[in-house]
């Protein structure tokens, strides 16, 4: 099956998973048996192509969901609740994606759990895929995955979800990023996209944008040795300009709607990163009343940081510092943050003893190698 085929099939995925918890299965059996499915049509589908394939997969899927029924003793009693095969034929027009979406976030399960059991069941990604990506064991991702089927199987799809806590998982998925054999971040805007296509909900488009306009400047965010390229030094040609209007359209249309939420606010400010054709064009000012609507609506500490570098952007590295000194500075960034500056105020030892304290707090390699690099520039300068 070529590559263009297997993502249809995996798009398919969540609508016949749906369909076979709505008749009765259980999330887990119901899961293994459209794996089962899967794993068929991509042995027969490249010679034998279905002419309805979401009916033949929905058709293929029970059987196999009846099959192990009746063959496993120790669930007997469900057989007699077990629908009469369905005859094949078109596929039912209902869309249950939406609760498949509801259920793989389940507040019950860890956010790790989400993702994962979002990556499996929606995705249609497979454990091994999951894992790489992941770096951890197969093993390991595979209880993972059981576990958070254990604990779906008991929840019933007859009431309402939490899209927040969709939308949630969904950026824990594209914050991932790239890893392993993998593209996370692409993958989690193809099931934005899709969530999109089944609600109508300003959120969900917001969240769409906004992994549009991040995504598209995801070329220039590293040199080709994998260093890290900071905003105001990307080579803004090599930024995606199709991927960039696309994202302002779906933001406008959503903001026009006048129900703003978190991710609306946060694709306005990529919106006006991806707008200005040089880092000094910026308007930081505008941006700052963004991070204020942002942080009206979350309450969050980082989003308090964020405002704080926009606010020394705007007025200057004074106003940024005394910002920031109303913060923890425990929250992630805030070291480097101050680093920055007090490198523009004129304090160049400061800067660069915090941008080495910044270097031992860093979460990963890159980010580590380009704060001591910031280091070391300002210590070697006479």
């Amino acid at each position: 099956m070529d590559p263009l085929d297997e993502t249809r099939l995996r798009s398919l995925t969540p609508g016949v998973l749906a369909v076979l918890v709505r008749r009765g299965a259980d999330f887990a059996a119901a899961e293994d048996a459209v794996q089962d499915a899967l794993m068929e049509a991509v042995r027969s589908w490249p010679t034998e192509p279905p002419r309805d394939p979401r009916g033949w997969l929905i058709t293929v899927a029970w059987r196999r969901f009846v099959d192990a029924t009746r063959a496993d003793t120790a669930r007997r009693r469900r057989e007699d609740r077990v629908e009469e095969e369905p005859l094949p034929g078109p596929a039912p027009t209902t869309d249950d994606t939406l609760q498949l979406y509801f259920l793989c976030a389940h507040p019950s399960l860890t956010p790790s759990s989400a993702v994962a059991l979002t990556l499996r069941a929606v995705g249609g990604l497979t454990t091994r895929q999951i894992a790489r990506a992941y770096l951890v064991p197969e093993a390991t991702m595979a209880q993972r995955i059981s576990r958070a089927k254990r604990t779906v199987s008991e929840v019933r799809l007859d009431r309402p979800g939490d899209v927040g806590t969709v939308l949630r998982t969904l950026y824990l998925v594209f914050n991932e990023g790239y890893s392993g054999d993998v593209d996370l971040a692409a993958e989690a805007i193809r099931l934005t996209r899709q969530l999109a296509s089944t609600i109508d909900h300003p959120e969900v488009a917001g969240l769409l944008a906004l992994m549009l306009l991040h995504h598209a400047r995801r070329p220039a965010r590293t040199t080709t040795d994998g260093s890290l390229v900071p905003l105001a030094d990307q080579d803004r040609t090599r930024w995606d300009t199709s991927m960039i209007a696309e994202g302002i359209g779906i933001l406008q249309t959503a903001l026009s709607r006048d129900r703003l939420g978190e991710f609306q606010a946060q694709a306005a400010i990529a919106a006006l990163h991806a707008d200005a054709f040089t880092a000094e064009e910026t308007d930081w000012v505008q941006i700052v009343e963004w991070y204020d609507e942002l942080a009206a609506l979350t309450d969050s500490p980082v989003v308090r940081l964020n405002r704080a570098v926009a606010v020394g952007e705007a007025d200057g590295p004074q106003a940024g510092l005394a910002a920031l000194a109303e913060l923890d500075d425990s929250l992630p960034r805030h070291t480097a943050v101050a680093a920055y500056f007090h490198e523009r105020a004129g304090d160049r030892t400061t800067a660069a003893r915090l941008y080495a304290k910044a270097a031992q707090q860093a979460p990963t390699l890159p980010e580590r190698n380009h704060l001591t690099r910031q280091a070391a520039r300002l210590n070697s300068a006479p």
